[in-house]
């Protein structure tokens, strides 16, 4: 099953930020601070939005270096056919005194959900390793098809009194986003299957940009980060990113989520040069908070379930 041990850096706030990890004592130095009430919401700053409004269902895809290989999805002429889904982000801020029993409880019930309520097609959750000054403790990320069927979800009474009965009295805060996205048009890289996703680092991403951010400017970040994801798949097995559409009040405008194949292959990303010219050029300028949550992922085992 899913392991508990985990790590979360935080950028710092108001100061330039640079989201890496190339060393696991040192990551980001922030102050006190909790979650902000005040957000930024466009949900029109879509990366994909304008081409999937003029029904265009496919994005091209550079063939060189053998990136996109592998994957399965049906290509013609170097175009690689895509499927939009929605991915759904909830950050927990447990207790102080949470023992490890009703943890276990209240992760066992999170992740059942799948089996109990139609909509969810992928899901992962753990514990973060380091402590936060936002105090985030766990992350729990869900993906679904359509934008109904996570409202569906949403209103279930089954996961209503899952948070009701197993994670409000173990928790003080929640922070949910939700984003749409897209991946390969195949079954492997929709319902995130295969021994690929059996186990690595899950790693979430969310940004807030300035309010008097350019709209271009956004979407030029936000198209730089899929594009190197994109070209970083002997690391990343699947990466989706997107502008947060979640009704929920939190200061979060954009997110990302990558699946690296393992720990290393994480720092390798975080700490190349394409990344951190990516973070100071096209995000440094626009973004005024960030935080990176990271969790490892183990086969789906029986101590959970």
């Amino acid at each position: 099953m899913l392991t508990c041990n985990h790590r979360i850096p935080i950028a710092p706030f108001l100061r330039p930020l640079t989201p890496h990890i190339c060393s696991s004592s040192q990551r980001f130095a922030t102050p006190d601070a909790k979650f902000l009430r005040s957000r930024l919401r466009n949900p029109e700053i879509d990366i994909f939005s304008r081409l999937w409004r003029r029904g265009v269902r496919v994005r091209v895809f550079s063939m060189k270096d053998g990136h996109g290989a592998g994957h399965n999805a049906p290509v013609e002429e170097g175009f690689v056919k895509k499927r939009k889904i929605v991915e759904h982000i909830l950050l927990l801020q447990a207790k102080v005194d949470l023992s490890d029993v009703d943890e276990k409880d209240m992760l066992d019930f999170l992740y059942t959900s799948q089996y109990h309520i139609s909509g969810i097609i992928a899901i992962s959750l753990g514990r973060v390793e380091d402590p936060n000054t936002d105090k985030v403790t766990h992350a729990v990320y869900m993906r679904f098809q359509r934008r109904e069927d996570l409202a569906r979800f949403s209103a279930n009474p089954h996961f209503l009194e899952v948070l009701k009965e197993h994670v409000f009295p173990y928790c003080y805060g929640l922070l949910s986003v939700d984003f749409e996205s897209e991946v390969d048009d195949e079954m492997l890289s929709i319902f995130r299957r295969g021994e690929n996703f059996n186990y690595g680092v899950e790693c979430i991403l969310l940004i807030s940009v300035f309010e008097t951010s350019l709209l271009h400017a956004i979407e030029e970040a936000m198209l730089a980060l899929q594009n190197l994801m994109d070209e970083s798949r002997s690391l990343i097995i699947q990466g989706t990113c997107g502008s947060n559409f979640s009704s929920g009040d939190t200061e979060y405008t954009h997110a990302a989520v990558m699946r690296f194949s393992t720990f290393e292959a994480f720092e390798l990303f975080t700490c190349s040069s394409k990344y951190q010219y990516m973070w100071e050029s096209k995000f440094q300028p626009i973004v005024r908070k960030c935080i990176l949550v990271h969790f490892s992922v183990d086969p789906v085992g029986t101590e959970l379930l």
